[in-house]
């Protein structure tokens, strides 16, 4: 998976996302399914900041190699622990001794994951299988039904369409001047 810090630059000041945003009104809405997995972009930055919509230069980085590459502000945050909410997982930041208890910890943190994830996958799948094949045919044919109906009105509109823009430009006076002179 991809790690990145996003801010905006607008007005000589930047601006992201902290853990502490997420406490506000404002920041509630962002941890609703359609903001929740994208904490760390812009599209979550410029709903919690509405006034910059349209305005800013949207920055990112994923180089967590050096906190030269991030603006000053951000990395303080980092190192405060002030952006732990906001979906970024930084293991690439850890020393080995450090990385190693972080794998003792997250690998079986996965497999339970996947314990749980798995069977319930499918038995998702059992029933959005059946369901969207007696959608894909209700579909079909309500499509087919439309069809029926929509291309002959089509082809009725089309051609009068057509009979009526050539009728009148037949008439040098109906056209423009570049059309008339030839």
């Amino acid at each position: 998976m991809c790690q990145f810090v996003s801010w905006i630059e607008y007005n000589g000041e930047i601006f992201f996302l902290k853990n502490d945003d997420l406490n506000t009104k404002e920041g509630k809405k962002l941890l609703k399914p359609e903001f929740i997995k994208d904490l760390s972009g812009h599209g979550a930055i410029r709903a919690f900041y509405p006034e910059l919509q349209h305005k800013g230069i949207n920055k990112e980085c994923t180089d967590f190699s050096s906190p030269n590459n991030f603006p000053l502000k951000i990395v303080k945050e980092i190192k405060n622990g002030n952006l732990s909410r906001i979906g970024l997982i930084l293991p690439q930041v850890l020393n080995k001794p450090a990385w190693d208890a972080y794998e003792k910890i997250e690998q079986p943190a996965w497999a339970a994951y996947e314990k749980i994830q798995q069977p319930a996958w499918a038995a998702y799948e059992k029933i959005e299988q059946p369901a969207w094949a007696a959608y894909k045919k209700i579909e079909q044919s309500a499509l087919a039904a439309y069809e029926k109906i929509e291309q002959p009105a089509l082809a009725a509109y089309e051609k009068i369409q057509q009979d009526t823009v050539w009728k009148l430009f037949k008439n040098p006076r109906n056209r423009i001047k570049e059309w008339r002179q030839h």
